[in-house]
């Protein structure tokens, strides 16, 4: 059951994006859609969408990511999970994160408040009702991570390069790294689709086979979206489609 519960997780975790900088590759009201299957098995969906929010003081987008089990899967392992990240428009830093987890019994019901000037991150725990604060500086929460990475340019990277951000994971601070492996062009429901080819590097062990053992192809035009992801587990394999899409800043190159 434990590596179930990675499905939907895992992918809001292992999905950057990256786009031209200077360009505007999402805006308000872009939605995507993602069929999660483990082996042969359709075991859920994931989602992701833009909104803004705007204060007396701050100008923030709103982003919002969310995973559940469907079908047989839903039956003998519910998941039903929600992530919010609320982002400077300016500085691409977070200055709040909600995630609301439902995962087989596992609850997960926390906050965090980034404060960037006294460089501390406020964790409020609802489930276990504790209030602590961790020091951080230029971090970036699991859906933030997403949308910052699609601003920054690829371009010019060569095979074996990668790119590094600072992520907050729960309370917890650690680096993020991704390696260009070049370009490949995927047969998908759409058609055909020119996709970089990029790695994370992952812990071994716990749950996947080794280091380098998740692959995420993500779109080479101006949008810069993950078109499919794949990961070998400890037992069985995940794989993640997009499945739907609205609301692009730019035309969806495909190659018929």
């Amino acid at each position: 059951m434990k590596k179930i519960r990675f499905i939907v997780t895992m992918f809001f975790f292992t999905s950057p994006l990256f786009a031209q900088t200077g360009s505007e590759v999402f805006k308000k009201g872009e939605h995507l859609k993602y069929r999660i299957y483990y082996g042969i098995i359709n075991a859920g969906y994931a989602s992701f969408e833009v909104n803004e929010k705007n204060t007396e003081k701050d100008s923030l987008y709103h982003f919002k990511g969310k995973g559940w089990t469907t079908g047989m899967t839903k039956w003998f392992f519910h998941v039903k999970d929600t992530y919010e990240s609320f982002v400077d428009k300016k500085s691409q830093l977070p200055r709040y994160f909600k995630r609301r987890v439902n995962e087989g019994g596992y609850i997960i019901n926390r906050d965090i408040y980034f404060d960037p000037l006294e460089k501390i991150a406020k964790i409020e725990d609802h489930k276990n009702k504790t209030v602590k604060e961790v020091p951080v500086e230029k971090v970036h929460d699991m859906i933030s991570a997403i949308y910052h990475l699609r601003s920054q340019n690829i371009e010019d990277l060569v095979i074996g390069e990668s790119l590094e951000l600072k992520m907050f994971f729960d309370a917890e601070t650690f680096p993020f790294k991704l390696k260009y492996l070049g370009t490949q062009i995927l047969k998908t429901r759409f058609g055909k689709i020119k996709c970089f080819k990029l790695r994370p590097l992952v812990q071994s062990g716990r749950v996947f086979e080794e280091e380098e053992s998740l692959t995420i192809w993500v779109s080479s035009d101006k949008n810069r979206i993950p078109v499919r992801i794949k990961a070998s587990l400890a037992i069985g394999a995940l794989k993640v489609d997009l499945y739907q899409y609205k609301g692009l800043s730019h035309p969806f190159r495909i190659i018929l």
